[in-house]
């Protein structure tokens, strides 16, 4: 429909110390490369068709904000979040990004209804990777709180 508005699209710019090892790590965890944005500063890697996530040197990224990068693998400014469809499709996803070099820097969240893994990058940013089963949590009266 052309008059509908386009769904929202999210893209997450990250710095990182080592283009070309995070293009691997990232495309070891499912995410594919956009080609039409991509230089030697600078990667698109897509995790959906609203999800993207933008590589940058550390170099590039200052272009950007004055603001200084902090070393994610000691301070965490931002947690992301990923939904999967399944507990399996949780652990397939961190397991892939443990595989591929990544860590598993916190604990596993399992409530019964929410169920949740996280791995962080090689360069310390850390995304959760959740389930959650929405009929099985307002059946038990719980929130739908994170």
């Amino acid at each position: 429909m052309a008059n509908e508005p386009a769904p929202k699209m999210i893209f997450v710019n990250l710095p990182v110390s080592d283009l070309r090892a995070s293009i691997a790590f990232y495309g070891a965890v499912g995410a594919v490369p956009n080609r039409d944005f991509a230089d030697d500063s600078a990667q698109m890697m897509n995790l959906s068709e609203t999800i993207h996530v933008m590589l940058l040197t550390h170099d590039r990224f200052r272009s950007f904000t004055p603001r200084a990068i902090p070393d994610a693998h000691e301070t965490a400014q931002v947690l992301l979040c990923l939904s999967e469809t399944s507990r399996d499709a949780v652990n397939a996803t961190v397991d892939k990004a443990l595989a591929a070099g990544g860590s598993e820097p916190n604990p596993t969240q399992d409530h019964g209804f929410m169920f949740g893994r996280n791995f962080a990058d090689p360069d310390g940013h850390i995304w959760e990777v959740m389930w959650m089963d929405m009929d099985a949590m307002m059946a038990a009266g719980q929130p739908a709180t994170a």
